[in-house]
């Protein structure tokens, strides 16, 4: 069991003793130089790295071997990361890190959109990967912790035990990412949540300028419990503030 600590690193934001397993990802990306450095590195940092070249041999792949992680380029050949990721969120909630092109900002709304737990914009610092890697693994570690309590607000439960989510008693299925955002927001129910609270929240990371993926991991939350204005619950914007969920007869 590797603890996963870089005592040095101010990326890292990782105390030993958060991560005591090795875990295992896969780098799905088409460029097959920088894919060799990263796996190398990654290696270094007490990760099991692998390498599919394709969005085709990475779900080969997937099917042989479990994975705790998958970080998926957008920009390849045949079948897009894009296209790979509305599959893995067809079949599960595998968590997701995309790499996309700097500055694009369609294909990272749109990835976050389909379920990508975060996201990269290339040319990057691998530690900052690594940083990002490890921030979603603790999100997945804290999202089964049974120490957190049920809540419930109107017709609306969570159980972080199991990251389930019924609304209405009908399940929803949410990300990691949305689970916790919304978790943050039902603890607080009737009180403004800021961006930056959410953001470290849901990506175990500070709010970052022009980043704009708590409000689409707010928009999914919206689109997948089928909330609305003056519904019985609502999640609402208050504009330079942050989100509040409320329920019906909440000021």
């Amino acid at each position: 069991m590797a603890c996963l600590e870089a005592p040095d690193d101010p990326l890292s934001q990782e105390p030993c003793g958060a991560l005591r397993y090795t875990p295992s990802v896969l780098l799905v990306d088409d460029d097959v130089q920088l894919a060799r450095m990263l796996v190398e590195f990654l290696s270094g940092e007490a990760f099991a790295a692998h390498h599919a070249e394709s969005g085709a041999r990475a779900f080969i792949m997937l099917a042989e071997r479990r994975f705790d992680l998958v970080i998926l380029d957008v920009m390849m050949p045949n079948l897009s990361g894009i296209d790979v990721l509305r599959r893995l969120r067809a079949s599960g909630d595998l968590p997701v890190l995309m790499l996309t092109a700097r500055g694009d900002d369609d294909d990272r709304i749109l990835g976050l959109e389909l379920g990508a737990d975060d996201y990269l914009s290339k040319p990057f610092n691998p530690r900052e990967l690594v940083a990002r890697i490890r921030a979603i693994l603790r999100r997945m570690d804290k999202s089964g912790s049974p120490s957190r309590p049920r809540v419930s607000v109107g017709p609306l439960t969570l159980d972080p035990s199991d990251m389930s989510v019924a609304m209405e008693d009908r399940p929803i299925r949410l990300t990691t990412a949305e689970f916790l955002v919304l978790e943050r927001l039902a603890r607080g129910a009737g009180q403004i949540q800021s961006r930056a609270d959410l953001t470290e929240q849901a990506l175990g990371r500070p709010l970052e300028a022009y980043d704009r993926s708590v409000d689409t991991h707010v928009s999914n939350v919206r689109r997948k419990l089928g909330l609305s204005a003056g519904g019985p619950l609502e999640i609402r914007s208050m504009r330079g503030r942050g989100y509040m969920l409320s329920a019906a007869g909440q000021a």
